[in-house]
């Protein structure tokens, strides 16, 4: 037999829970008369009387007696299947985040958040590709952008991308130290190709700069080129907001505050109609306060 309408037994379940059909009507937000022609509907196929009918008052027939308590049964299990679901998703962020930012300030930062938060699971997803938040199962994305937002997705900026030359102590002493952006010319350069080694000397007003005879490297992450430069292999080109520990620890040295502009940032990014979603919200605004120093330049 296959199974009746699911309005009908919703109406069923209702009226049998109040024994009245004026107040499961008001419960279901459904006319008197609606309520009463769903419980027929259900009569029918079940083909026998659920309800006896009295002067001012009804009651539960044998058939009704009999399914009632399973029908009951049977919502219950709904209603809390559906209210746990709910009470995951409330509780569990999903954020895809670009490699350079995860390592380098949200895994260091992120059990703040949860300090403050701890009935928030935060899952984090580490990827270079731009996932499509307004399609995939993300809350949040962090990632970098210059270019202006698909539609419907909202963006905090969080710091700008400028850089800079980032090198280890070790390997300035080397050359009896950097005093000029020129000596910077004297030293090994990780990834020389890439863009930024040109546009930083141009900003800088030295002239010349060429990669040739230079030995290529392509680490393409910040993360992988701020450890490589730690360890002495080479001047980086790299976003010291990134890097302030390594800075203020002294494994990295900032031999110049000449800043080259990226023309794009790391942004925090979400589907507009979630801005209202109360664990976007609360990682919102604790990742909007926790970063204010990096884009105030402090």
């Amino acid at each position: 037999m296959s199974l009746p309408p699911l309005n009908a037994v919703r109406v069923f379940e209702a009226v049998a829970r109040h024994l009245s059909f004026t107040r499961a009507a008001e419960e279901l937000g459904m006319t008197q008369a609606a309520v009463s022609y769903q419980v027929k509907l259900l009569e029918e196929r079940v083909g026998a009387a659920l309800f006896l009918r009295k002067p001012r008052q009804i009651a539960l027939s044998e058939a009704g007696i009999k399914l009632a308590p399973q029908v009951k049964e049977a919502f219950d299990i709904m209603r809390d299947a559906f209210a746990d679901t709910r009470g995951e998703v409330d509780n569990l962020l999903s954020i895809t985040i670009v490699p350079t930012f995860a390592s380098q300030w949200l895994a260091q930062n992120l059990g703040l958040f949860q300090i403050d938060h701890p009935d928030i699971a935060v899952r984090l997803d580490s990827r270079s590709d731009v996932v499509d938040l307004l399609n995939e199962d993300f809350d949040i994305g962090i990632r970098t952008l210059s270019a202006p937002l698909k539609k419907g997705l909202v963006a905090h900026l969080l710091v700008e991308a400028d850089f800079t030359p980032l090198l280890s102590p070790s390997l300035a002493e080397s050359i009896g130290g950097v005093k000029e952006p020129a000596d910077l010319l004297k030293l090994p350069m990780l990834d020389p190709r890439d863009e930024w080694w040109a546009m930083w000397f141009e900003v800088a007003g030295v002239p010349g700069f060429s990669t040739e005879g230079r030995p290529m490297s392509i680490l393409n992450l910040q993360s992988l080129l701020g450890s490589a430069a730690m360890a002495g292999r080479g001047v980086s080109m790299l976003t010291p907001a990134l890097f302030r520990d390594e800075i203020a620890s002294g494994r990295l040295i900032q031999p110049f505050p000449i800043l080259a502009p990226a023309g794009r940032g790391y942004y925090l990014v979400y589907p507009e109609s979630r801005r209202n979603a109360p664990k976007v919200k609360m990682f919102r605004d604790w990742m909007l306060g926790a970063t204010a120093f990096m884009r105030e330049g402090t």
